[in-house]
Order: C-alpha cells, then sequence, then structure tokens
C-alpha cells in the first residue's frame, strides 16, 4: 500500500523510505533527495491507510523523522509539489470526498460549541505568540507592499491595505471588528481614524490583552472590548471589518453570518472581510488541521462565500486576491518558531513544538502548492456607498503611510471630489 501510494505520487526528486527490518524503498529519481524513517510497522500501515491525518501525527509522536535532505518544511514541500502535480489517487480521493460530505457536521458551530473551538488555538499561553508574532501580534496574512520588507512593517502594511478600503472618509465612524484578536487593527483604527470601535472575539486570552493595549493606549473611551459571540452583537455600525475570523464561521453558517452584517450595517456602511480561502473551489479541512489546530474551521471557496452574500441582499464592491502573502508570513512565523523553540519547548513540550513545526510548514505549503490564497472582499448594502473608482483606496493607503513614517500628520479625507458619494450625509 505504501509503493503505491508514493510511487503514484513522486515524479520529481528522490524520496527513500527506511523502515524497520525491511530494505529501503526508493520512489522518483533526480533532486532533491530525501530519506524519512518509518520507527515502527505499524507507522507504516498508519500512513499509507489515511496520510492527511497519520502524517502529522506520526511526525508529532517522533515515529515518523527526516533522516537526510531536510526539515519539515522541506519535506512538505517536496511532497506538496508532488501532490499539486499528480493529484490524489483513487483511495484517498474517496477520502476527501468522505470528508467533504460530513462537512456540515465537522463545522456545526454554535455559540458554545464556537466558543470551545476557539479557545483550543487562541486561549494557548500569550508568551507563545510573543515568541513568533510581530510585536502588534498580528494572526493573520501579512501584506508584502515591497520587495524585503520585514513581518513588522509587512502586518502595519495589511493595517493599513484594509482600513483604506473600508473608506474611513470622516472622523466618528462606528466600527465593528469581528474577531478582533489582540486588539491591534481597533487600536489603528480608533488612532489612525478616530473612529468609535467595537472589538468582539471569543477568546479569553485576547480580551484580556486588548482591554489592557485600550487602557495603555488612552483609547477606552473610544475601543470597547467584548467577549461576545457574533450572532449576539446589537446595533448598527457605519463599517465593519472582519480578519481571519470567518475561517471560523462553518459553511453551514454562511447564510446567518450575513444576514446579520446585513442587519448590523447602516444603510451606507461598507464591511472588509479578510479570511484565507481556495482557489480551486469548494473542499474539505484537512483531517489533521481539523484534529489539532483549528476544529470547526473551514476555509472557503470564492463561490461559498458569493453565493451567501447574494442571498443575503448585499452587495460585492470589490474582490481582491493575495496569493503567496500568507506562505512569506507562515515562513517568517517559523523562522522566529525556530529561533525561540527552546523556550517554547519549555513552555509546553518536544511534541507541541513538532505539532506546530507542521502546522507552520504545511500551512505555508498550501499556499505554495496547493491552492490556498486570502479574499479580501468589500461589501456594501447600497451601490451607491462607495466612489466609482478604486482611487480613494490608493490615495488613503498612501496617507496613512506617510504619516505613521511621520512624514505628514494624517487626516481622513473625504473621497476624490471628481467621484462624489452620493448619500445623504455626504456633505463632507
Amino acid at each position: 500500500m505504501l509503493s503505491r501510494l508514493l510511487s503514484a505520487l513522486i515524479h520529481e526528486g528522490t524520496l527513500i523510505v527506511l523502515r524497520p527490518g525491511a530494505q529501503p524503498l526508493t520512489f522518483g529519481e533526480g533532486k532533491p533527495q530525501m530519506t524519512i524513517r518509518f520507527h515502527d510497522r505499524r507507522a507504516v500501515l498508519a500512513f499509507a491507510l489515511n496520510p492527511d491525518l497519520k502524517f502529522g501525527e506520526l511526525y508529532m509522536d517522533g515515529r515518523l523523522t527526516i533522516e537526510d535532505g531536510g526539515d519539515i518544511v522541506s519535506l512538505l514541500d517536496f511532497l506538496m509539489s508532488n501532490l499539486a502535480r499528480q493529484g490524489l489517487s483513487g483511495w484517498h480521493k474517496a477520502g476527501r470526498m468522505a470528508r467533504r460530505i460530513l462537512r456540515p457536521l465537522q463545522q456545526f458551530n454554535p455559540a458554545r460549541r464556537a466558543k470551545s473551538h476557539v479557545a483550543h488555538h487562541y486561549d494557548l499561553s500569550g508568551e507563545l505568540y510573543d515568541l513568533f508574532l510581530d510585536k502588534d501580534r498580528q494572526y493573520s496574512c501579512a501584506y508584502f507592499a515591497e520587495p524585503g520588507m520585514n513581518l513588522e512593517n509587512a502586518q502595519a502594511a495589511k493595517k493599513r491595505h484594509i482600513m483604506a478600503k473600508l473608506n474611513l472618509d470622516r472622523p466618528g465612524l462606528r466600527v465593528l471588528d469581528i474577531g478582533c484578536g489582540w486588539g491591534g487593527m481597533a487600536l489603528d483604527l480608533a488612532r489612525n481614524a478616530r473612529a468609535e470601535v467595537l472589538g468582539v472575539t471569543l477568546s479569553e486570552e485576547q480580551i484580556g490583552v486588548a482591554k489592557a493595549r485600550a487602557a495603555q493606549n488612552d483609547l477606552t473611551a473610544c475601543i470597547k472590548f467584548k467577549l461576545i459571540d457574533y450572532r449576539a452583537i446589537k446595533g448598527q455600525f457605519d463599517r465593519i471589518v472582519s480578519v481571519g475570523m470567518f475561517e471560523h464561521v462553518g459553511a453551514p453558517h454562511y447564510d446567518a453570518f450575513f444576514k446579520k452584517v446585513r442587519n448590523l450595517l447602516t444603510e451606507d456602511g461598507v464591511m472588509l472581510l479578510h479570511t484565507i480561502g481556495r482557489s480551486d473551489g469548494p473542499g474539505a479541512t484537512n483531517a489533521w488541521i481539523a484534529k489539532y489546530i483549528f476544529p470547526g474551521g473551514y476555509a472557503p471557496a470564492l463561490s461559498e462565500v458569493l453565493a451567501a452574500i447574494e442571498r443575503n441582499g448585499l452587495i460585492v464592491t470589490d474582490v481582491e486576491v493575495l496569493r503567496l502573502h500568507y506562505a512569506e508570513t507562515l515562513r517568517e512565523w517559523q523562522r522566529r518558531f525556530q529561533v525561540h523553540r527552546a523556550e517554547i519547548a519549555r513552555l509546553y513540550d518536544e511534541r507541541f513544538c513538532r505539532m506546530w513545526e507542521f502546522y507552520l510548514a504545511g500551512a505555508e505549503m498550501s499556499f505554495r502548492h496547493d491552492g490556498q490564497v486570502v479574499f479580501q472582499i468589500q461589501i456594501a448594502k447600497r451601490v451607491d456607498a462607495l466612489p466609482l473608482t478604486r482611487d480613494y483606496m490608493i490615495e488613503r493607503e498612501r496617507a496613512m503611510k506617510l504619516a505613521q513614517s511621520g512624514a505628514m500628520l494624517f487626516t481622513t479625507r473625504p473621497a476624490p471630489s471628481s467621484w462624489p458619494v452620493n448619500r445623504p450625509d455626504s456633505s463632507a
């Protein structure tokens, strides 16, 4: 079974497999060349039967190791690049189809279950995230707007990019941040756009840090953070932003999510949704990721998101696809993780470190080889809620960059007068 699986998969490069009490197996030819070892016979069978789940488990448990040719990043790069060329064999293709059939059950995320799923990942030690994220703790795709940007600058660029798309054209806008994380986006919205911000999350760890940061920055008068499910939010908002949260909603709940967005937005309101997605159509979450990293999570195809937006009476006003930005983000997270690996092992243990190495490496390669991308979708209730061209996005983004570099004071500016926003209160 192992030979059949790997013979069908490996066509570029060479994979040597070492097994207990057996001769080495060689698959493919040429460079690169990698060698892995299964440390017990049951590990071989487990991998052959269910590689999507067992590959990660065996690596976590030390029952599969890399003997030569690189590390887990190199191995996953090698395997997933081959998989991208060859596709799945019949048995494993059927397994993924079965997971897609079971998707409604796996992604059933009522409020209580959603909170449990969030706690599984986001209520880990804050010290862990400090060791590999940027200083603002942005735990989502950075935006590498220029060659050679470091992670801190790329994450700041991501926030500017999103804020420009929100068209923050006057002070005092009421902004809702769904899935506010540790509060970095909300802080920037209050400081740079003089907005009144409500940030919501289901993470106990995140809410405590976010509130403390608002107090430290003397922004408690214009920022509130609440531990609340998006379905329970009340009121109306001029702008809604959601970064890296939609992946936790679950496909069965997309209509409920966008119905809630419609009810929360003012008539001339605007939303910016930033989410991981897939470029190759609807699918299912990898079995190992669903079990160990993001239970209940799913990265949607654009067709699934747009259909739900349309069904709930909202208008898509702009879509941007960020392709390799998240791959570069994950590569930097992995590098920082390795720099601090000994500290992380003391926080948790070696098995945890191997689990996160596998997660970060697999996620990076999913963006390089497996059709994962990031969608930024701008949404409105009215067709005239935004300027007719995208020039305002570029202008605001540049203005914020100049302000943050100290070249000028940033003030919110109206849309270009040649393309007015046609709404009753657009006298600004």
